[in-house]
């Protein structure tokens, strides 16, 4: 977990998708989270936390339904949100904490 916490404290935005394999709004997030790494490159970093194989994650942040995805910058969570969310409004977030 100290890795995970390390990563968090990273200057650049790092974007957490706490989803479950029987989920279908996370596979529906899937080729949606591949156009926006594709498009924003290394600006941030993108990461997949499996609720069901990391329960003290989830807990830790409180999720309660997945998809939820929780934007850190500095180790500080600046945006949270559950459900599918369009690649576009995702790169704006992105770059609205990049500065």
């Amino acid at each position: 977990m100290s890795k995970f916490a390390d990563l968090l404290k990273s200057p650049e935005p790092v974007l957490v998708d706490f989803s479950a394999e029987w989920c279908g709004p996370c596979k529906q997030l899937k080729p949606i989270l591949e156009q926006l790494k594709a498009k924003i490159g290394n600006s941030a970093k993108i990461i997949k936390i499996d609720v069901d194989k990391n329960r003290t994650l989830a807990d830790k942040f409180q999720i309660r339904s997945v998809p939820t995805m929780i934007l850190f910058k500095d180790g500080k969570s600046v945006w949270r949100q559950s459900g599918v969310i369009p690649a576009s409004t995702l790169e704006g977030i992105i770059k609205q904490h990049s500065k």
